[in-house]
């Protein structure tokens, strides 16, 4: 196995031009670590097996619940705890590091037309 180094900006720029596109990064035991670029509203949805970890490397990442609003700028992260129903949205785009175990899906419990049946590697 070759250990190498990741640069985000390098995967990033592999990534499709679209508003919303993923991609895995990287691995660890179980965990995957997936790069996410995302403008928009997203849907409202949970997981209900695992949390989920956002750590914000560019733009504003706006983290809807029912009962409040938080707002997490570049250099900050939050956990989603699992079952906690959530919408992530950004005005103007967020480019973030996800990380969660392997094989979760994308829109979590909910199934709709941003669902991934499977995140491919860049």
């Amino acid at each position: 196995m070759k250990i190498n180094k990741i640069n985000f900006e390098g995967k990033f720029a592999k990534l499709p031009g679209a508003d919303y596109a993923v991609g895995i990064i990287a691995k660890m035991n179980n965990y995957e670590f997936k790069i996410v670029k995302f403008k928009g509203d997203f849907i409202w949805h949970s997981h209900e097996d695992t949390d989920e970890t956002f750590i914000v490397l560019d733009g504003t990442l706006i983290m809807n619940f029912r009962d409040r609003t938080v707002e997490i700028n570049k250099s900050e992260m939050i956990v989603i705890p699992k079952g906690v129903e959530h919408k992530p949205s950004s005005v103007n785009g967020y480019k973030v590091l996800l990380i969660e175990p392997e094989d979760t899906p994308n829109t979590g419990n909910v199934k709709s037309d941003v669902t991934i049946k499977k995140i491919g590697w860049v």
